[in-house]
């Protein structure tokens, strides 16, 4: 009498489950790349919006601290009537803030900045030094900026 060895299939993914788990994934991985995408071009933002901040800041401290008005024009120290170059003169930015502010810098989005009149104090509500990607979808410029 012969006796048959029988072969036991062992458990394993079916073609068709295997579809179903490498779509899903690949769906995963696309919302977390678009996620991450976001992530990245705010963050870029708020980097951004934030060097105009503290800049903007530096200048009127340093408006204050030496009695300029709104509108008024830097009187020349040491042969340069820019703005910015008396703040890294005196100590108060440092050569890459500087770097930006003379346009020599991009910001971390990718956007150069750009100064109206770089000899005259800003007005209130006027931003000393601006991004060119605020008009741009990434809309690198402060929500409210009045009080500046």
């Amino acid at each position: 009498m012969k006796t048959h060895l029988t072969r036991r299939a062992l458990p394993a993914f079916t073609l068709v489950e295997m579809t179903v788990v490498i779509s899903v994934s690949l769906s995963l991985i696309s919302f977390a790349t678009a996620s991450a995408r976001a992530w990245k071009r705010n963050s870029d933002r708020a980097d951004c919006v934030a060097a105009l901040r503290n800049f903007q800041m530096t200048v009127r401290s340093y408006q204050n601290l030496y009695g300029y008005s709104d509108g008024m024009h830097q009187v020349s120290v040491n042969g340069s009537c820019d703005i910015a170059d008396q703040l890294l003169q005196r100590d108060l930015i440092t050569k890459n803030q500087h770097r930006q502010a003379t346009g020599k810098e991009t910001c971390s989005g990718g956007g150069t900045y750009s100064r109206t009149q770089p000899d005259r104090f800003p007005l209130q509500g006027e931003a000393y030094l601006n991004c060119s990607l605020s008009i741009a979808p990434e809309n690198h410029s402060p929500d409210a900026s009045a009080s500046w």
